[in-house]
């Protein structure tokens, strides 16, 4: 619930965060007659990449990305963190650091105390602040389904920038927060039962994980959100044109999501989503169920790092292109 109130915001959302988005398949063919990179667009909508980059005046590498979403969870407060962290983890997935976000904000105002609406502000205004980025207000508009991110522009140095197409064969890759977030959110939305690991999960900023990684010599990597493990890992072995290998055993999971995408708890998004890859994937000896869980949809996710990351583990390794773009050990 949201403190007292007894409102359950995921009740006001036809799916819930990263789930919501548009299938992978769907948005590549809505994208392709629109125009690649021109030349101040150095990262641009043809590569699929997590943010834009763009050179901006005396060299300076802009980022700019922008992610909303509808209630993942019931706690105003919560979503909001979650929204948030959610739309800076773009910029650190290409290396970068944010300087200013902009609050986009849909709310069904006659339907919904607009006193949810302040808490879930302050909640993205407070992961902002911890981040060091400046939020210089926004846009909001009356809609019947609530909705709340953020557009974020960075900066990112010429030499550290992280980017889909920059893994080479022989690179171990890294995956920095453990899977099964959106198994959890359709649990709690069908439920209400809280997962407060889950929570933590979606609250922790990825600008450690993104340092870490640029101080490893990485230059290549993605966030895991609403496409799923799989999907964002076919993203990026698709642009690097290698084959990634992954060592299924090694992948973290959170407590409970084994027991949730078992008993059903699978959102559409994420069924979608082992659909887009499964002619990319060599399945290998694993049943629906692992495979729902490596394509389930995440919401504010980790980072997958082509590289060794210090304190995450390895979860796999990209190799020379084979037949398939992943494999399954």
């Amino acid at each position: 619930m949201t403190g007292t109130t007894g409102i359950r915001l995921t009740e006001y959302s036809h799916g819930g965060g990263c789930a919501c988005k548009l299938p992978p398949g769907e948005l590549e063919a809505l994208m392709a007659g629109f125009p690649g990179a021109g030349p101040s667009l150095l990262v641009g909508p043809e590569s699929g990449d997590d943010a834009a980059i763009v050179e901006g005046p005396g060299g300076t590498l802009l980022v700019a990305t922008v992610d909303f979403f509808s209630p993942v969870v019931d706690d105003a407060y919560d979503w909001g963190r979650i929204a948030a962290t959610n739309a800076l983890s773009d910029v650190y997935a290409m290396g970068g650091r944010p300087l200013v976000a902009l609050n986009l904000l849909g709310w069904p105002r006659d339907t919904l105390p607009m006193t949810l609406a302040a808490e879930v502000l302050r909640g993205g205004q407070e992961v902002a602040t911890a981040a060091g980025c400046v939020v210089g207000g926004g846009h909001s508009i009356d809609d019947p389904e609530p909705k709340y991110g953020m557009a974020v522009t960075g900066v990112v140095e010429r030499d550290e920038q992280l980017r889909l197409d920059a893994g080479r064969p022989g690179t171990p890759l890294s995956l920095t927060k453990p899977l099964g977030i959106g198994v959890l959110n359709t649990r709690h939305k069908r439920t209400g039962e809280v997962f407060a690991e889950a929570v933590a999960a979606m609250t922790t900023l990825n600008d450690v994980a993104s340092r870490a990684a640029v101080a490893a010599g990485a230059r290549c990597a993605t966030d895991v959100t609403g496409f799923g493990f799989l999907g964002h890992l076919k993203k990026l072995a698709r642009a690097s044109g290698v084959t990634a290998v992954v060592d299924t055993a090694a992948i973290p999971y959170l407590a409970g999501a084994r027991e949730a995408v078992a008993a059903g708890f699978v959102s559409g998004g994420s069924r979608r989503n082992l659909d887009w890859v499964r002619d990319s994937l060599d399945a290998g000896r694993f049943d629906e169920d692992e495979l729902l869980l490596l394509a389930d949809a995440q919401t504010s996710g980790g980072l997958l790092v082509a590289g060794e990351v210090p304190g995450a583990p390895v979860v796999g390794e990209l190799g020379e292109r084979g037949e398939h773009l992943l494999v399954l050990r």
